[in-house]
């Protein structure tokens, strides 16, 4: 689990857990066996925090260095708005330890949500003081977050080292390319999210000039892939996979929306020829697939797609949707019916469930998978 932190840099997390939270899913797809508990263990070990690189994300513990900083300017504005609050809270967490925002009272500040209405003063506050430093997160219960001040949760010298803005926003642009492993120049969606412009400003060196800063160095190399516009980048230390690409191991994998193999979905449909689209936001009616769809790889490519329900009550897993690609035959694709199985087995595993229940309409692909834990 350390060894795909380290590859990737970070994982980024999403609450989520219809079929698993996103980053179960990122390791559960890499690591043989992985359990969800697992990655809770190395949060409580502090092997791993809880930083922003492209959203919330779970970080090596090692690299808090280039991760402290950031470029938001809503946490500070957020403290200033709510001052007295926020004073309060640090007070009490000071005092108590970890706490959570269900542990103080409900306040009302100048600070609102997405929705234009007033925020929880102290859930805002707390969130503000996580992007900005002061505190970290010492546990989940669930989805929710109790906060602990910074300097009783990572070791000292950690906390002492204190790097350039420059360096930790290359490193965090050299960790995107690490994680998907052949992105462009620019990126639909939020690839580059965090990272500031793409221009410098007086404040920031601008995200050209750091990547041109990388491809001298020879940590990024460009590349051409034939049938996709625009150049690419790959690490350095990557380029022999390229002259010399492995054998693609014969398994499936499902994977979740917020891998970072389907980041950059224009690429996955010029190589993959694979239009992904998270639906979650699209009303049913608009909807081509389901609104939590995983989609499915084996081999060198991506054949499909599955929309599985985790029922924790009923220890099952609901299989509400299958959609094949344009193309491609289960029975005919040799190896994939028995590594189809051990796929879902594996899931099966990891959602702790004891059965497998097909949708009426799936009556094919229950007799070809029939799998039981």
């Amino acid at each position: 689990m350390l060894e795909v932190f380290r590859k990737f840099g970070s994982i980024q997390f999403d609450p989520l857990a219809v079929a698993g939270r996103n980053h179960d899913l990122v390791l559960h797809a890499r690591v043989a066996d992985y359990e969800p508990g697992w990655c809770d263990v190395l949060y409580e070990r502090r092997e791993i925090f809880e930083a922003y690189n492209k959203g919330l994300s779970l970080v090596p513990s090692s690299e808090f260095a280039w991760f402290r900083a950031t470029l938001s300017r809503n946490a500070p504005r957020v403290l200033a708005e709510n001052a007295e609050v926020a004073e309060r809270v640090l007070e009490r967490i000071r005092a108590e330890g970890p706490l959570s925002a269900l542990d103080f009272e409900r306040e009302r500040g100048a600070t609102i949500d997405w929705f234009g209405m007033p925020t929880n003063a102290v859930r805002a506050v707390l969130e503000a003081y996580a992007v900005t430093g002061v505190l970290g997160l010492a546990r989940r219960d669930g989805n929710r977050r109790y906060y602990d001040l910074l300097e009783r949760l990572l070791p000292a010298d950690l906390l002492a080292r204190d790097l350039p803005l420059k360096e930790q926003l290359r490193h965090k642009l050299l960790s995107r390319y690490r994680a998907h492993g052949l992105l462009g120049v620019g990126g639909g969606g939020d690839i580059f999210g965090g990272l500031g412009s793409a221009k410098p400003s007086p404040e920031h060196p601008g995200r050209n000039a750091l990547r041109e800063e990388l491809v001298e160095l020879g940590e990024l190399v460009p590349v051409e892939v034939e049938g996709v516009r625009g150049k690419r980048l790959v690490l350095g230390e990557d380029v022999e996979l390229l002259e010399a690409p492995p054998e693609p191991p014969p398994s499936v994998a499902f994977l979740p929306p917020f891998d970072p193999l389907v980041w950059d979905r224009g690429l996955l449909g010029s190589l993959f020829d694979f239009d992904y689209v998270w639906e979650l936001f699209l009303p049913p009616p608009r909807r081509r697939w389901g609104w939590y769809v995983l989609p499915i790889s084996f081999r060198d490519r991506f054949v499909g797609r599955i929309e599985p329900r985790i029922d924790r009550a009923d220890a099952r897993v609901q299989v509400l949707d299958v959609w094949w690609e344009n193309g491609f035959a289960p029975r005919r694709a040799e190896g994939f019916v028995d590594a189809m199985r051990d796929a879902l087995r594996a899931y099966l595993r990891f959602a702790a469930a004891s059965r497998l229940e097909w949708a009426p309409r799936l009556r094919t692909e229950k007799r070809l998978f029939l799998t039981r834990p």
